[in-house]
């Protein structure tokens, strides 16, 4: 069975030597590459979109009753 103690100075190990070599360089400009595409879309983040539907929700709720009203208002005889 694999000690646990030699498992993670293993996994300390690899996790170095990962970011000493050139793939911790690729990763990071990689990521700064992307980064850098998805600032140039006219993107929102999630809490915004929610947010934001949950507004449009409470309109479309507020123009039906409107419009249930005006319907009723529009059926009453005139006086």
């Amino acid at each position: 069975m694999l000690d646990p103690k030699r498992f993670e100075e293993l996994t300390a190990r690899l996790g170095a030597l990962v970011a000493a070599s050139p793939a911790a360089d690729l990763e990071k400009n990689a990521r700064a590459l992307l980064v850098g595409f998805f600032e140039k879309l006219d993107l929102v983040s999630r809490e915004e979109f929610d947010v934001q539907t949950q507004i449009l929700l409470r309109a479309r709720e507020r123009i039906a009753a409107l419009e249930a009203r005006l319907d009723a208002l529009e059926k009453q005889p005139r006086q």
